[in-house]
C-alpha cells in the first residue's frame, strides 16, 4: 500500500485555494448592467424558470434548479436531447430560460434555441465565453469563465463548475431577497427540515386524538384509572363529571398516580378514585398552536415541567393529548431553555 505523502494535503488546500480564487475573480468581472438584467428578467418570470446544460454543466444545472424551487421559485431542469424529442413541450410562453455551457457552443443547447424563441421565452445563458454562440443569442449572458481549471493538465472540469453554481446560487439568493422570502416562506418548502418543523408542524399534527383517550368519571376507581392508564399507554387519562364535551376537570398522568399511592396509605388504596388523584383545572392548548411554541410552554411552565397537556379546539372541546415525548421525537427543542 503506497504512503501518504503530506504532498497529498497541500494538493487539496491548493485545489481549494485555485477555485477559491476562480469565484473571487468572477465575483470582480461580472458585469452589473448583465447581473441586474438577469435578475430582472427572474423576477418578472411568471411561470417557471428552466435550466439546461450537458455533462458536468447538467449536473450544476439539476443543482441550481433544486436552489430556485427551494426559495419559491419553480424551477426544473431539462435534458436538451430529451428536448428535441418532445420534452420541449414543458416550455410555455412566460417560462425562463438558463442554459449552462462551459464553451458557448454545447450544439444540443444551440439547437434548441430556436424552439425556445418561438416559444417566447426569455433566455439567460451562464458561459466561460462572452464571445460564443450561446452568449449572443441570450437576452443576458453572464461570465464564468475561469483561467484554469483546478487539477493536472486543466482537464476537469472543476473551478468553471464551481463558478456556474455559484452564480446560480447567486442569483436564488438576490431574487429571494427582492422578493422578501421570510424564514416562514422558506420552511414552506423545507417541511421535513429543522426550521420547517418548527415553523410549519402544529399540536394537531403531533397530539395523540382523542379517540384513542376516553375519559373517565371523578368517580372512577384506581383499579379502574390504571387499567385504562395500561390499555391506553399513552401516559395520560382525561376525567370529565359535567357530562359535556368541552369541559375537562382534570386529568391524571402516571406521575399524579405514583404522587397518589405515596401519599395515601395501602390500605386506603382501594378507595381512591380518579377525583382523588387527578390534577385538577390542568393548563391546556389550543390544536391550532405551533409545535414549537407548545415544547416552550411545556418546558418553561413555572411551577413545573409539564409531561402532558389536554389539546382543545377553538370551542374548547378536548381533541386530544399532547406529549413531551412527541414533541421531542419530532426534532423540536426549546433552544432557549437547552431543550433536546
Amino acid at each position: 500500500m503506497n504512503k501518504k505523502s503530506p504532498l497529498d494535503a497541500e494538493s487539496v488546500v491548493e485545489a481549494l485555494l485555485h477555485e477559491a480564487a476562480a469565484l473571487t475573480a468572477a465575483a470582480h468581472r461580472l458585469d452589473q448592467v448583465a447581473v441586474t438584467t438577469a435578475v430582472q428578467i427572474l423576477d418578472d418570470c411568471s411561470q417557471k424558470v428552466i435550466l439546461s446544460g450537458v455533462g458536468k454543466s447538467g449536473i450544476v444545472a439539476r443543482k441550481i434548479a433544486a436552489t430556485f424551487s427551494s426559495v419559491g421559485l419553480v424551477a426544473i431542469y431539462l435534458n436538451p436531447l430529451d428536448a428535441l424529442h418532445g420534452d420541449i413541450g414543458v416550455v410555455a410562453s412566460g417560462d425562463v430560460i438558463i442554459l449552462l455551457s462551459n464553451s458557448g457552443e454545447t450544439r444540443e443547447l444551440l439547437a434548441i434555441l430556436p424552439h425556445l424563441r418561438r416559444r417566447g421565452t426569455r433566455i439567460i445563458t451562464i458561459v466561460g465565453r462572452l464571445d460564443s454562440s450561446l452568449a449572443r443569442e441570450a437576452d443576458v449572458a453572464l461570465d464564468a469563465s475561469v483561467e484554469t481549471e483546478a487539477g493536472p493538465h486543466n482537464l476537469v472540469p472543476t473551478a468553471s463548475t464551481a463558478v456556474a453554481m455559484a452564480i446560480g446560487d447567486a442569483l436564488a439568493a438576490v431574487w429571494m431577497h427582492k422578493r422578501n422570502i421570510s424564514p416562514d416562506d422558506f420552511a414552506i418548502n423545507h417541511p421535513a427540515g429543522e426550521l420547517g418543523r418548527k415553523l410549519t408542524l402544529v399540536v394537531t399534527d403531533l397530539m395523540v386524538p382523542v379517540a384513542r383517550v376516553a375519559p373517565v368519571s371523578g368517580s372512577t376507581t384506581m383499579l379502574e384509572v390504571i387499567e385504562q392508564l395500561t390499555t391506553v399507554g399513552i401516559g395520560a387519562v382525561w376525567v370529565r363529571d359535567s357530562g359535556s364535551a368541552q369541559s375537562i376537570d382534570g386529568i391524571i398522568t402516571d406521575g399524579d398516580l405514583r404522587r397518589a399511592l405515596r401519599a395515601n396509605k395501602p390500605e386506603a388504596w382501594a378507595d381512591l378514585t380518579a377525583k382523588d388523584i387527578m390534577t385538577r383545572d390542568p393548563l391546556t392548548i389550543g390544536h391550532s398552536v405551533l409545535a414549537i411554541d407548545a415544547i416552550k410552554m411545556m418546558e418553561r411552565n413555572a411551577k413545573k415541567s409539564i409531561s402532558i397537556l389536554p389539546v382543545v379546539d377553538s370551542a374548547g372541546v378536548v381533541v386530544g393529548i399532547l406529549r413531551l415525548h412527541d414533541l421531542v421525537q419530532a426534532g423540536l427543542s426549546d433552544t432557549k431553555n437547552g431543550g433536546s
